[in-house]
Order: structure tokens, then sequence, then C-alpha cells
């Protein structure tokens, strides 16, 4: 098993995978909390460090890159002062902005936590979640079309943010397109387009999702009410198969054949920031490599632990993951 483990790991490496959706700069305030403010009571922090990393959909390309596979990240930022940071952020870390649109009717999303003592303190939001305009989503949906054209796109990942970049006819055209030729579709939704996503390959969301999206109410403890739920969405969507995320409970998958959760590994939890980015980069890349849906969710499952155990929206390290999927194996 470690074999087919290893193959499975080093035909990451042939896929360009495709990401489409909300980007946003996550930065970091670090420092030190010794005292309260004499003007409202709130901690004082004393900044040791500041520090910027991608985020959101741009997260998700981090993990598929250092799963090994060649990510194409497909998104919209302002043209403001914070656009050539996260151009430079892209760069830093080898990817590509040839998917990037930048607009002046729009303004790059900033995630700013400050964190004491290794404590999340505070966020501060500084974004637009408005749907973009018909004009700027015509030439994200014409760029996208055109790189799915030129380039060999192994998956498609959809990771919505509800800030705006998705919307209903670009999740129609794209998914009208892979259809037809054959590349699978994986979506990590929100709220908004939740419905959207029809005849897709791998939904998944997490049990609140799944509850606002179908407007139900359950008690996803109970095994039997979560796969009926599951079910629900499944013909809904007209979806091959779901992947519903549990937390502290694992991961259920859902397709024709089964329903299985596998449950989480216990795991010393510092942040669970950044948990659901990984969790749909390693489905996706064991999907497009050929991955049963069990190994696949099991392995995604897994990954979602280990990042849950850094402080901050971390990627997954593909030899740590590797390692311990041997491990277990072995047990």
């Amino acid at each position: 098993m470690s074999e087919y483990l290893t193959n499975k790991f080093d035909s990451f490496n042939n896929q360009n995978v495709l990401i489409i959706g909300d980007v946003m700069i996550d930065a970091y305030l670090w420092g030190n909390v010794e005292r309260i403010s004499p003007e409202a009571p709130v901690p004082i922090l004393n900044i040791k460090k500041r520090e910027s990393r991608l985020g959101g959909a741009a997260n998700v390309a981090l993990n598929i890159k250092s799963l090994g596979a060649n990510p194409i990240l497909c998104s919209v930022i302002g043209k403001d002062q914070h656009q050539q940071l996260f151009i430079d952020l892209l760069k830093e870390s080898n990817l590509t902005d040839i998917g990037i649109i930048s607009s002046e009717e729009r303004i790059t999303s900033v995630k700013t936590r400050l964190i004491g003592h290794h404590q999340h303190l505070f966020r501060i939001d500084d974004e637009d979640d408005s749907p973009i305009n018909d004009k700027i989503s015509s030439e994200l949906k014409e760029r996208i079309l055109g790189l799915i054209k030129s380039m060999n796109i192994s998956v498609i990942i959809f990771e919505d943010y509800d800030k705006g970049v998705i919307k209903q006819d670009l999740i129609e055209s794209i998914v009208s397109v892979a259809n037809e030729k054959k590349i699978p579709v994986v979506v990590d939704p929100k709220k908004r387009n939740f419905l959207a996503y029809k005849n897709v390959q791998l939904f998944k969301p997490n049990v609140k999702e799944l509850k606002e999206g179908l407007k139900v109410e359950f008690d996803h403890y109970n095994h039997s009410s979560l796969i009926d739920a599951a079910n629900k969405l499944k013909s809904t969507l007209n979806a091959d198969m779901v992947m519903i995320t549990l937390s502290e409970q694992g991961i259920l998958l859902l397709n024709n054949e089964q329903a299985k959760i596998s449950p989480a590994h216990i795991r010393s939890i510092s942040d669970v920031s950044g948990a659901g980015d990984t969790v749909i980069s390693v489905a996706a890349l064991g999907l497009a490599a050929g991955m049963t849906p069990i190994e696949f969710s099991e392995l995604a499952n897994l990954a979602g632990g280990l990042v849950c155990e850094k402080v901050g929206v971390v990627p997954i390290d593909k030899n740590e993951l590797l390692n311990e999927a041997i491990l277990l194996e072995n047990h």
C-alpha cells in the first residue's frame, strides 16, 4: 500500500489545477499583551512582528503547490494599494498571475489578525463582498475558458468565500465546458451560490453550510439524519459525490455506492483556520489522480487534521502527509 500511495503522490506532480474563487491577503500582527488600555477596557497589543500571506482561494493554490501540482489561480483583485502586495506574494510562492484580473471596481480583500502570546485576539476585515459587475465577470469567464482551452487541466476547484467573484452564470458556463471535456469539478461552497453548483463531481460543504444551504435543521450527531441530508443535497445538485466536513467528527463521503464517515484523528489543535482549504486541495488531487472516493476522503481528513496543529493559515506539507498516511496503513 505504501508503494501505491507513493505513486499517487508522485502523480500529483503532473497535474494542472484550475482554482476559481475569492482571493485575499491574510495579514498577521504578532505581539505581546501586557496591559489594558486606559482609553477603553481592551488589551494593548505591542507589535513584535508583521506578516502577510496569501489567503482564501490563494491558500488553496498554496496547498496545491505544496502537494507538488501546478495551480492556476483565477480571481479578481482591486487596483489599489494592496494589489502589488498580492502579486508579490504570488511571485514569492512561484504562483502564476495569469488568471488574475485587477479592477478599479473592486478592492483587494485583506483580513488582519491580531495575535498576542499565540492567542487570536481580534480580526479586521477590509473587503467588498458585493458581486462583481457583468463586465468583469465576463472578462474573468473568458480568461478561464481560454486557460481551459490552452492547458491540459486535470481538475477545477471552485473555492467560494461569498466575496462576489463567483456568480451563477460563471458557474454554469465553466461546469458545462468542464463536463464536456471530462474535467472533474470540485466545489468548496458558501451560502450565496450554494444551490447553483449543479452537475459537479464533488461538493464539499461543512455541516453548518449544509443546514443553511438546504434550509434544514437536524441533529448531525445522528448519522442517519446526516446521511439523509447528504442524500438530499446530492440529488438536489445532481452531484456525483458529496463530502461533508464534520469538524471533530471527521468527514462524511457519500456517492452512489456508499456513505462512509471517516473519524477525525486525535490532534493537538492549535488553529482550525485554513483546514477546509487543505481538505478540498487533497480531495481534488486525489480525485484527479484516480484514487477511490474513500481513499481521497480519508487522506483529506488526515491532511485537515495535520494543518490544525499549526498556528495560522498554512499549507499542508506533502512529505509529512505521505509519511502519516503510510504510518496509518501499517497500523
